[in-house]
């Protein structure tokens, strides 16, 4: 009998008897299911575009395409966590639903939280906006990127994530060749003030407007910029002008998110009682202070206050 032969059938027998025991041994060969039928795909996928931040005369913009497919059969709650890509950077998504702001532990970028209910079957595109309030350049940048995951509850719960890359374009139109975009982490806003003249009203009491001008340099996060007023006893904060919301000694200053660079002018409207004497009424400060969801320390704090003089009279200011 030929030696080799039989070295090689007795080799092709070992290796199926060992093939059919790694096959039993496999996960799919034990999850086999009983009626014989193929285990269905994962039922919800995601599909996310690349987030392109166009030049605008106001820093930048752009939008991010995001479509969700669930495959399952029966109604499922729906959850989407969008990650920044550039902190403060989120702006508007349609999603329908409220979404709320998340703290991502030592970090500046924020995670921003949305909720609804997506039917079987049903296919969602939806676009997600982003600004960037930074000075453009002629030179193509790139930022860390951020991420979209999105969670399908219901009796095979099932949670998918995507990155997404994201460009600044030139104020030339190129992306090639970006540099690294370096956010600042530290606010740059001042504040100066005038003085105030409370002029007498015809029901005996006092009005009058502080000149405040209110500058924002650097690109580092913020939601908005408040002006707190330190008034002397007897006069009162009453509103800001242009209008935005007041909450005493507070007030918005009224534009929303500052462009880097940007300056505003706006007037604060205090007020005095009936009975209040003609003449020097004090002084008192402004302070500035950045809103946004962490605490962002600001290069110059002592450019954050401005004092200023108060002064009654009965006649015309």
């Amino acid at each position: 009998m030929n030696v080799n032969r039989t070295r090689r059938l007795t080799a092709g027998v070992l290796g199926a008897a060992t093939a059919v025991a790694i096959l039993a041994m496999t996960p799919a060969a034990q999850a086999a299911p009983r009626d014989g039928l193929i285990p269905q795909q994962r039922d919800t996928s995601v599909t996310v575009g690349r987030l392109v931040l166009e030049p605008t005369d106001r820093g930048y913009r752009g939008s991010m395409p995001l479509t969700i497919s669930y495959r399952g059969t029966e109604t499922a709650d729906l959850s989407v966590r969008i990650v920044e890509p550039v902190a403060g950077a989120f702006e508007d998504f349609d999603f329908g639903m409220p979404c709320f702001y998340g703290e991502r532990p030592g970090e500046l970028r924020r995670n921003i939280d949305c909720w609804d209910q997506i039917q079987g079957g049903d296919h969602r595109a939806h676009t997600v906006e982003f600004e960037v309030l930074t000075e453009t350049q002629a030179y193509a940048m790139s930022a860390i990127g951020g991420a979209i995951t999105v969670t399908t509850t219901d009796d095979r719960p099932s949670t998918v994530t995507k990155s997404f890359e994201t460009l600044f374009r030139s104020t030339t139109g190129s992306l090639r060749n970006p540099r690294p975009y370096m956010q600042d982490t530290r606010t740059d806003a001042s504040v100066t003030a005038g003085s105030a003249t409370l002029v007498r009203q015809p029901d005996g009491s006092y009005l009058g407007r502080l000149p405040v001008t209110v500058r924002y340099d650097g690109d580092a996060p913020h939601d908005a910029l408040q002006l707190e007023s330190v008034l002397p006893d007897g006069v009162q904060l009453y509103h800001i002008e242009p209008s935005d919301v007041c909450a005493y000694p507070w007030c918005t200053v009224p534009g929303g998110e500052f462009m880097q660079g940007e300056e505003r002018s706006v007037q604060l409207v205090f007020t005095a009682p009936v009975g209040t004497t003609a003449g020097d009424l004090g002084t008192g400060s402004v302070v500035l202070h950045t809103s946004y969801f962490t605490d962002v320390s600001d290069v110059d704090p002592s450019d954050n206050t401005a004092g200023f003089t108060i002064t009654a009279v009965d006649g015309a200011a």
